[in-house]
């Protein structure tokens, strides 16, 4: 028996897999369980739409990130900063402080794609990478300045 998968079963597949089965399973377990559907005409038209509809909002993504990330890409951000004597800073720039920055300027930013890879405690310039997209990396400079 054909069934769809509803949800991941391991050592059948995931979501939206069309699977063969012994009926048995099938009926008993599978769609007892929520697991899968039984692979009819019109639950076969379902998943095709549901499928094309998530591909066509990841290129959406996809297409938000490319002209974001060109937008941003190679920019130099200004982030004022309270510091003591000799450029230090009270504290560390993070992630949602450069995001912060990235918003005022009009671009929005998920501070979890945002890698300082080193802390960032003095004045002066550093880069930092962004990811975008699982497929969009982007490099921006961050000026920290004092105030």
């Amino acid at each position: 028996m054909k069934v769809i998968l509803l949800k991941e079963v391991q050592d059948l597949g995931k979501p939206d897999d069309i699977v063969e089965v012994h009926d048995g399973y099938a009926r008993n377990y599978l769609i007892r369980q929520h697991l899968a559907l039984e692979a009819s005409p019109a639950n076969l038209n379902d998943v095709k739409t549901r499928k094309q509809a998530e591909s066509a909002r990841i290129n959406r993504e996809l297409a938000n990130a490319r002209q974001i990330g060109s937008q941003i890409s190679g920019q130099v951000f200004t982030l004022p900063m309270k510091c003591g004597e000799g450029g230090r800073l009270y504290g560390a720039v993070t992630a949602m402080d450069v995001a912060e920055a990235l918003a005022k300027s009009g671009f929005k930013v998920d501070k979890r794609g945002i890698a300082i890879h080193q802390p960032i405690k003095t004045t002066g310039e550093y880069d930092i990478d962004i990811r975008l997209h699982t497929e969009v990396n982007i490099k921006v400079k961050v000026r920290v300045i004092a105030i």
